[in-house]
């Protein structure tokens, strides 16, 4: 363990280069895993699709059991037959992407379905159309359940992103590989204490922003 802080005083240029780089790739993985999950888990919530629910969550579950050296793998194989980049950023962005699906589809899928219709038909007796029900009385209701779908999917992807360094990515999972290699029980350390040092801060900032957009009227109940 003092050999490991040893390094993160002699070296913080590099720890701090890792950090940067492991931000990078879970931001943009973080942005469009949100886009698209919660969209999609939108879309399936609505009538007569329960059908499709089923085979996107089933999907969804699947890609999460995936290994992910197994997924890295496919996604390059997929890439260098198309002609684009095989290892680095995109093939880490887009497995990152598909692992943060399930937690935020499954949450939005539910919190939205578990409304109370009371709520609901209130919205539309108003006059609400079913997009103004939506977005102001659905989605305001469900935003705990959603913000706790992404917050597991925020830390999931913080810690997959760490291998996403075997193909070249990048980020806190360096130093863990290189350690690995050349049997260095420092950069081991350094790696994993600071994935999971980046993961808690993340976490913690994401339960501040849970309490902001959590409307006022679900806080007090």
């Amino acid at each position: 363990m003092l050999e490991a802080w040893e390094y993160v005083i002699n070296h913080p240029e590099k720890l701090a280069g890792w950090t940067l780089d492991h931000l990078q790739i879970t931001f943009v993985a973080i942005v469009i895993a949100v886009i698209l999950g919660v969209a999609l888990g939108v879309y399936i919530t609505g009538k007569g699709k329960e059908h499709i629910a089923d085979i996107v969550l089933y999907i969804a579950d699947i890609a999460m059991t995936t290994p992910s050296l197994a997924l890295f793998g496919f996604l390059m194989l997929i890439l260098s037959s198309i002609g684009l980049r095989a290892i680095g950023f995109l093939p880490a962005v887009i497995a990152l992407i598909i692992y943060g699906q399930l937690p935020i589809l499954r949450n939005t899928y539910t919190a939205i379905r578990e409304v109370d219709p009371a709520m609901i038909e209130a919205g539309r007796a108003m006059g609400m159309t079913e997009k103004q029900v939506l977005f102001k009385v659905k989605l305001p209701l469900a935003v705990p359940v959603i913000m706790a779908g992404l917050r597991n999917a925020i830390v999931l992807i913080i810690g997959i992103a760490a291998i996403a360094a075997m193909i070249g990515a990048g980020g806190l999972g360096v130093p863990i590989w290189r350690g690995l290699r050349n049997a260095r029980m420092d950069l081991i350390i350094v790696g994993g204490v600071s994935v999971s040092i980046l993961a808690l801060l993340v976490d913690a900032l994401m339960s501040r922003v849970e309490q902001w957009v959590t409307p006022k009227g679900l806080k007090t109940r």
